[in-house]
């Protein structure tokens, strides 16, 4: 991944995960986790995600990422580099022959293609959202075996 991809990603993340009011906190927090950036790189990465600001449920007005880009506020502080190395499978669940698999947030696609690219014979297709999938089985398929044939493709699905 390029520098700026990552960058990118980490703005996105931080924004997400922390109330930063102005460029030089989200500066400050992008160095610490070794980027290092102009000011007006960090004013052209955020024009470039459309980031906005908005009142803050304690009055402050804090960067905001559009709808667009999916990413939730989160309320379990990691650095961006945890962030970034863990998977973004969450867990998976079944009712009948329907299967629903949480991702974090914006990797349900990504996972959705690999699984609908994988040709396993019990899952006749899926649909995707931000952060959650829909899978559905084949009449009689068992959840065990889905399950068995999904780690393969999902890092720690077991």
């Amino acid at each position: 991944m390029k520098v700026k991809d990552r960058r990118i990603e980490a703005i996105k993340m931080l924004i997400s995960s922390k109330e930063l009011c102005c460029q030089e906190e989200v500066m400050d927090e992008l160095v610490k986790e070794g980027f290092k950036l102009t000011q007006a790189t960090l004013s052209r990465d955020l024009k470039q995600l459309k980031v906005a600001k908005a009142s803050s449920m304690n009055g402050k007005y804090v960067y905001v990422l559009p709808n667009e880009t999916m990413y939730k506020r989160v309320t379990k502080t990691q650095t961006i580099s945890q962030m970034l190395q863990a998977p973004g499978f969450v867990s998976i669940n079944f009712s009948q022959n329907i299967g629903v698999i949480k991702t974090r947030p914006g990797y349900a696609s990504a996972i959705a293609y690999n699984i609908d690219n994988s040709n396993i014979p019990d899952i006749l297709g899926t649909i995707a959202g931000d952060d959650t999938i829909i899978t559905v089985l084949r009449e009689g398929a068992r959840h065990d075996e889905v399950t068995e044939s999904l780690a393969a493709i999902i890092p720690n699905l077991k």
